[in-house]
């Protein structure tokens, strides 16, 4: 239990208040990544297991190049608003990224120019942030991306059109899990769907070769899929028009959704029913490639079900945030990693996929994180002394040598 204090005093690290022998545990804010709670040992087993099996597609070489149907939600009261809306996908070339175009890694601690990423052959690279002039060392692609905290985007709108006029084509996320209450963005459908279509606006006006991304929600489970029907319709209800998305982008962690427990909580805004619709995962799932793999289907699913097949899938954040000593040591993390990767190369399905990258579910993807003082069990780097990790190492020899 000492232990377990001590972590709690760092960088966007975890409290934990022990009451008896009751343990609550509460993420820490911070600007940058997901913030998930640590749970205590004891947990209950998921209601999720098995994975649909992939079919394989054609091996790419790695190599350096340029770069089930879920009832919405009802909304109500809202007012329909006619704003004139630019065209989702107009004056865009969708993205066909190639190779190390694909691997991405998300920076929360320090600036990228201070890790060695030249050496991991990573090809782009998010921090929560938007930056009119972000460092591209070995010429990494910079993903910008639009908090939303309880609807309201930041930065403001202004500031937006200026950096997506600054940086024209750019990606850019709306938002950072929405369906996070408290710690991320927490907003309601409603409020996320009137900060995406402000922000949507914004960057479209400015750049209309901009490539807008929806936000990430934590994991695409059954629940998760629920609140973004909600958007949709809210969207919808709101403007008039379907929500204009050119990059679907999802988040893949393995994480219990229960009100008040460790990991993803319920989502803000949806009736109470939802509460018994969360997947309640333990401890030990965190790494379970299953689960894992079975999630990017229902996600892909899912798209096709609401017309977006036909879109590139980003999975913009995903890793282990369990603790080391939790028994994930790093041979462990290793053999995540690597199945992750092969099944991000390989998984396929016309069916599903995405047309024009030969069916691939998903397009490119994002590995938490690069370096963390919070959150260190997926370390590429180490953040006080910026030395590759032994997992930065397999990062290496797995991107490098393929």
């Amino acid at each position: 239990m000492a232990r377990l204090r001590a972590r709690a005093t760092r960088l966007g690290g975890l409290a934990l208040i022990v009451t008896g022998v009751a343990l609550v545990v509460i993420a820490v804010t911070r600007p940058a990544p997901t913030s998930m709670a640590v749970p205590p040992e004891a947990a209950q087993p998921p209601t999720l297991s098995g994975a649909t099996p992939t079919t394989a597609a054609t091996r790419e070489p790695i190599v350096v190049t340029t770069s089930p149907s879920i009832t919405p939600v009802p909304v109500t009261t809202l007012r329909r608003t006619r704003t004139p809306e630019p065209t989702a996908t107009s004056g865009v070339n969708l993205p066909l990224w190639r190779g190390r175009a694909r691997f991405g890694v998300g920076v929360a601690s320090g600036s990228i120019t201070q890790y060695a990423v030249d050496q991991l052959g990573v090809g782009w690279y998010l921090d929560w942030r938007t930056n009119a002039r972000p460092p591209r060392p070995d010429g990494v692609e910079y993903a910008q991306m639009i908090r939303v905290k309880q609807g309201v985007p930041s930065p403001d709108v202004k500031t937006i059109a200026a950096i997506a006029r600054s940086v024209p084509g750019s990606l850019w996320l709306v938002g950072n899990e929405p369906d996070r209450t408290i710690w991320q963005d927490d907003a309601t459908p409603v409020q996320y769907a009137s900060a995406y279509h402000q922000a949507y606006q914004a960057i479209k006006l400015a750049d209309p070769t901009a490539r807008v991304a929806i936000a990430g929600v934590l994991q695409p489970t059954p629940l998760r899929l629920r609140y973004l029907d909600a958007v949709l319709a809210a969207y919808q209800q709101l403007y008039g028009i379907p929500m204009p998305v050119d990059v679907w982008n999802v988040h893949n962690f393995i994480l219990r959704e229960e009100r008040g427990a460790w990991g993803a909580e319920i989502p803000p805004g949806l009736p109470p029913d939802a509460d018994a619709q969360g997947v309640l995962r333990k401890v030990d799932d965190n790494d379970n490639l299953d689960i894992f793999k079975s999630q990017i289907w229902a996600f892909r699913q899912w798209m096709r079900d609401h017309g977006q097949q036909n879109k590139p899938l980003i999975v913009s954040e995903y890793g282990i945030p369990m603790p080391p000593d939790y028994g994930f040591g790093p041979e462990r993390v290793r053999r995540f990693l690597y199945g992750t990767f092969d099944f991000f190369l390989s998984a396929s399905d016309p069916a599903l996929g995405y047309p024009a990258d030969g069916n691939r579910l998903v397009q490119r993807w994002c590995w938490y994180s690069l370096a963390d003082t919070g959150y260190p069990t997926g370390n590429l780097f180490d953040p006080q002394t910026f030395q590759m990790t032994p997992l930065g190492e397999a990062w290496r020899e797995y991107v490098m040598n393929k």
